[in-house]
């Protein structure tokens, strides 16, 4: 994996990926490297432009 791709997700996983607790749709946040679940209040990590899906593991939102 190059620099140009190592910070980046998939468009494509994107479109695919939805929340595991809800079901629903998630917002990519490039700047924080995070997909967000505003259903479960959760964001979801990023690292090494692998979306990690663990509810155990995300971050509590407002």
């Amino acid at each position: 994996m190059n620099k140009e791709t190592a910070g980046t997700v998939d468009p494509k996983l994107l479109e695919i990926l939805v929340c595991p607790l809800t079901k629903g749709p998630l917002e990519y946040d490039a700047a924080r490297q995070e997909l967000i679940s505003r259903g479960a209040k959760l964001a979801y990590p990023i690292r090494d432009g692998i979306p990690i899906m663990l509810p155990e593991e995300a971050r509590r939102i407002d």
